[in-house]
């Protein structure tokens, strides 16, 4: 019969981890790779586990340092997990069935439930947010040093229906010291290394379309004021992204002779994208026909 191994690859989580290992249970074995933990960490990690793996931590190669604790594993199946997820029960269960029929596919993408500041955050492009955790052993692995890359498999993936829980951000500091000191980095070399030509209007353009996709196209206003505060928090990091590309570039000097004209037309652009989506969102929501047919009538009559 198919044996699983869980793989938790873990930095400082003394807060975190125990949650994530209780939730492990179900597997044959529990792999921790201790990231040069300096606090309780590890004592917790034994509590559920003997398999415990030491390495130097590297924040610049979060995913490619959890190759090393794939490489320990001894199960046919690997469950990759941070310390900071937890299995649901119905997730527990779907994954012993379907290893128990040897299924054709070499990995599965599994939804995640993102709790952000004390809430599920059920839209702004947070859900289902597919991640592919499961897979066999010697099929996958992380292959990019871009920190929120995909594990890479041979052959077919299939979907799961159930959740992997994740307790993301819990505070304003904790999202903006990631975003600062460790994401936009990595975003902004990666942006780099693709080709990306810096223009100086995408300050305004990469935050704002940000934005503009996570609170409307992707509907964070369902989420009332929690899917504006991560759409406008989402925007902010894209200007970070910007901004830090600005600086390894050598804050290139911008020479426009109509720098503040042009910046104006571009705010302008913004603004009357703001007010498309805004009234493009309030069209769907209004299910009388009738009223409907009024309402855009009177949007074409405001754009002549």
């Amino acid at each position: 019969m198919s044996k699983l191994s869980v793989v938790v690859s873990a930095y400082n989580e003394e807060n975190k981890i125990e949650t994530c290992l209780k939730s492990s249970g179900f597997a044959d074995e529990i792999i921790i790779v201790n990231n040069s933990s300096t606090d309780k960490t590890e004592e917790i990690a034994r509590k559920y586990t003997k398999n415990i793996y030491e390495q130097k931590n590297d924040p610049t190669a979060i995913d490619l340092q959890k190759n090393f604790g794939f490489s320990k594993a001894t199960g046919d199946w690997i469950l990759s997990l941070d310390a900071d997820e937890e299995v649901s029960k119905e997730l527990a269960d779907e994954i012993k069935t379907l290893i128990k029929k040897n299924p054709k596919e070499n990995g599965f993408w599994i939804p995640r439930k993102n709790f952000t500041f004390g809430k599920w955050t059920e839209h702004a492009g947070w859900y289902p947010d597919h991640q592919l955790r499961l897979f066999r052993k010697d099929k996958g692995e992380f292959l990019d040093k871009h920190v929120h890359e995909k594990i890479k498999i041979e052959g077919e993936a299939g979907y799961l229906k159930n959740h992997i829980l994740h307790k993301n951000y819990e505070t304003i500091p904790q999202f903006i010291h990631r975003a600062i000191d460790l994401y936009c980095p990595s975003e902004a070399d990666y942006l780099i290394h693709k080709g990306y030509v810096f223009s100086p209007f995408d300050a305004i353009r990469f935050p704002l379309d940000e934005f503009l996709s996570r609170f409307f196209t992707r509907e964070g206003y369902k989420d009332g004021f929690h899917g504006l505060m991560l759409s406008l928090l989402m925007a902010f990091y894209r200007f970070i992204v910007l901004a830090l590309i600005w600086e390894k570039q050598g804050f290139k000097e911008v020479k426009d002779e109509n720098f503040l004209e042009n910046t104006g037309k571009e705010l302008k652009r913004g603004s009357k994208e703001i007010i498309f989506w805004a009234n493009e969102e309030k069209q769907k929501q209004i299910k009388n026909p009738i009223k409907k047919n009024l309402y855009k009538i009177s949007r074409k009559i405001h754009l002549n």
